[in-house]
């Protein structure tokens, strides 16, 4: 990593194990501890050390066996469909809600507007479509479990904005960000409204947003204003979780790279060409697999099954000794990895088809 490099939320910065080091060490993050990984064992994503690193989940820790309250918050860009890298930060907020907490869940219209061009009126069908998603992986719309906005619709974001604005100079943002466009600084400060809102709302209490480690900027300068403009809040902590690389073995999951992803409203047959043409470690031919063995460390199959389709953890580690030991081919791992996927695929869509109508509701969408 060079000595100038700098996360991009809006970019596609390319991060490899030694960055994730070198970023826990630059910016403060804390390091995932056994003990976390204990009190956290109901979560795949701490045991499988997904989730790498975090800010302040000792607070959260301490409001559970206080019984205080506490709140998960985290959004989505309605810029498209859910794909595999949404499908991390959606699942980490189920599991947060289900552990006590309140869910805060943002549309971020703002932002696609801003970073993609879509106007708040043409976001509006993924934001419903986004919304369903979530409510099908287990979200509860509760109102008392959970508050939902879209960032052009909620005064209070947009308010927390300007008062904190007066705090902000171009140097902060030009050190955190770099050059852009300064509709993308309006929108990191629309985001600092989003992640202080749990308290704005519902009084001081501890916050985590989960995020992949690309939108730790965002953090950085919550935590900061929180800090000087809100000194009887919480400042806000996160959990950050490692990136997905590209299935067909490219550095980042892209639109501008249909195969590098997909999505879950793609056909059925699309998603099974892409997993049986993803990247491998597997060796040139079958006598060298089974000399060699297969590299599970760097194959887009084994790492989607860690990530989301194999629940079991004794089932994964018998795919990885298999796979190490030569006696798994890539084919069969790609055949069975393919009857996971469209399984969860079809249940998710059955799911989500009922929900639709909800997801109108929630977000005032005819």
């Amino acid at each position: 990593m060079p000595d100038d490099f700098r996360i991009d939320p809006w970019g596609s910065s390319v991060l490899y194990d030694e960055d994730y080091e070198r970023l826990i060490k630059e910016f403060g993050i804390q390091e995932v501890s056994f003990t976390d990984k204990e009190k956290m064992s109901t979560n795949r994503f701490f045991r499988r050390k997904i989730i790498f690193g975090h800010r302040d989940l000792d607070a959260i820790f301490k409001a559970i066996d206080n019984k205080k309250p506490w709140a998960v918050m985290s959004g989505i860009k309605p810029s498209g469909p859910f794909h595999l890298g949404t499908l991390t930060t959606a699942l980490e907020i189920v599991e947060f809600q289900k552990m006590g907490a309140k869910a805060y869940y943002c549309i971020a219209d703002i932002e696609s507007y801003e970073d993609n061009g879509i106007s708040y009126k043409d976001a509006e069908p993924d934001a419903v479509d986004n919304l369903a998603d979530i409510l099908a992986l287990g979200l509860d719309p509760d109102p008392k479990k959970t508050y939902i906005w879209r960032q052009s619709e909620e005064r209070i974001v947009k308010d927390v904005a300007f008062k904190v604005g007066r705090l902000v100079t171009q140097n902060m943002v030009n050190a955190i960000y770099g050059e852009k466009p300064f509709g993308l600084y309006l929108a990191a400060l629309i985001q600092v409204g989003d992640i202080v809102l749990p308290q704005v709302l519902d009084g001081p209490q501890p916050t985590i947003v989960p995020v992949g480690i690309d939108q730790d900027p965002h953090l950085r300068l919550t935590r900061d204003l929180t800090r000087r403009y809100y000194k009887n809040f919480f400042v806000p902590g996160a959990t950050y979780h490692k990136l997905l690389q590209g299935l067909d073995g490219s550095d980042k999951m892209a639109k501008r790279n249909p195969n590098s992803y997909f999505d879950f409203n793609e056909s059925l047959e699309s998603i099974e060409k892409k997993i049986k043409g993803a990247f491998t470690g597997g060796r040139k031919d079958k006598k060298e697999q089974e000399q060699l063995g297969g590299q599970p460390d760097i194959c887009m199959i084994y790492k989607i099954e860690m990530y989301h389709f194999e629940e079991d953890d004794k089932k994964l580690e018998e795919i990885y000794k298999k796979c190490v030991s030569g006696q798994l081919m890539c084919g069969d791992h790609k055949n069975h990895c393919v009857e996971k996927v469209l399984k969860f695929i079809k249940e998710h869509r059955k799911k989500k088809e009922k929900l639709i109508d909800r997801a109108r509701m929630l977000l005032n969408i005819e």
